[in-house]
């Protein structure tokens, strides 16, 4: 383990956005990551873990310890005829462990497939996407906490998952640090077509019996197609979370949008599509300078190159003015913040 100092995190960062760490280090197992947070030369610094570094923005360098969590390692824990208990380290990055998992045909994942960033940031997000939630195949996880580096095992009542979001991103932001993520998936998989754009793909290709490799291949297709490859140009996916509304308010927009973009959640609650409103607000495509929303996409926001976190992050703030001038609805960022 060795800590460097003044450290570049372009490269570490999918905005690609050029800020400096004062100290960095990376750390590769339970251990590394103790003898970092007990080394009392960084006692009375804040400190930030990063995995894929998908899920953040910037906005400055930042003055203090940065520990780039990558704990290797994934391996069947128990198994029995209908499940089976997977762990992984949280440093694996996230769709090779989807990929592991549907290679082996344990089912459960596989529409969680191609999502940027590490295990370890999985559960702080409470990541979801086409129809499946992380929290609906959660078993447990282990982690640290950072001021007194006393080791904790999470159940899933434990980790109060809600969408996006879950007590690591709330109580325990900047308190604690996942190791490892246990998951428990189906030995005999039933696909889920409950997401209608992978529904129609499956007809589309005319697949009668869709295997979870197939479902993995249309998710994977689905997001190249939609979403920017930061890659190719920096982002961070997603910006901002799809807003729950009443249903009462949702009749009122109905009315005035009838093409409004939703979902029902449950009998009181409707979920509108916030790239829909935002693009509703004039802002698809839009550019200003380095940064913009995407041509395809208008819930991400992109890095054309040079831009900075702060630029960034501005044009996030004029998205969210303006959706909530027009609709009445305040968006709430699916990125975290790094101010």
């Amino acid at each position: 383990m060795k800590v460097v100092k003044n450290i570049s995190l372009k490269n570490l960062n999918t905005f690609g956005v050029d800020v400096k760490s004062k100290y960095f280090v990376e750390i590769y197992s339970e251990e590394e990551l103790k003898q970092a947070l007990n080394s009392g030369e960084y006692s009375n610094h804040q400190k930030l873990i990063l995995g894929g570094g998908s899920n953040i923005l910037f906005t400055k360098d930042y003055d203090g310890l940065v520990i780039k969590n990558s704990i290797p390692g994934i391996k069947l824990l128990d198994e029995d005829s209908k499940k089976v208990i997977v762990e992984a380290g949280a440093g694996v990055i996230w769709d090779e462990l989807v990929k592991y998992c549907v290679d082996y045909n344990f089912g459960g994942i596989e529409n969680l497939s191609y999502i940027p960033g590490t295990v370890g940031a999985a559960p702080i997000q409470n990541i979801g996407a086409y129809g499946q939630e992380l929290e609906e195949i959660f078993y447990e996880l282990n982690g640290i906490y950072i001021d007194s580096c006393e080791t904790k095992n999470f159940n899933k009542s434990e980790c109060s998952f809600s969408y996006r979001s879950s007590i690591f991103k709330n109580e325990l932001k900047n308190k604690f640090i996942i190791t490892s993520v246990k998951l428990k998936l189906n030995k005999n998989p039933n696909v889920n077509l409950s997401y209608n754009s992978v529904k129609k793909e499956v007809e589309k290709k005319n697949i009668k019996q869709p295997t979870i490799k197939d479902i993995r291949e249309i998710v994977i297709a689905i997001r190249k197609s939609k979403l920017p490859d930061p890659v190719e140009i920096g982002n961070a996916g997603s910006f901002f979370k799809n807003p729950v509304i009443t249903k009462e308010k949702f009749k009122v927009l109905k009315e005035e949008y009838p093409d409004l973009k939703h979902f029902f959640v449950d009998e009181n609650n409707v979920k509108i599509f916030a790239a829909w409103l935002i693009e509703k607000c004039g802002w698809k495509g839009k550019r200003f300078g380095d940064t913009g929303t995407h041509k395809l996409q208008p819930l991400v926001i992109v890095n054309y190159g040079n831009a900075s976190g702060k630029e960034i992050y501005e044009i996030s703030k004029m998205i969210k003015s303006d959706v909530k001038t027009i609709f009445y609805i305040t968006l709430k960022n699916e990125v975290n913040i790094i101010n």
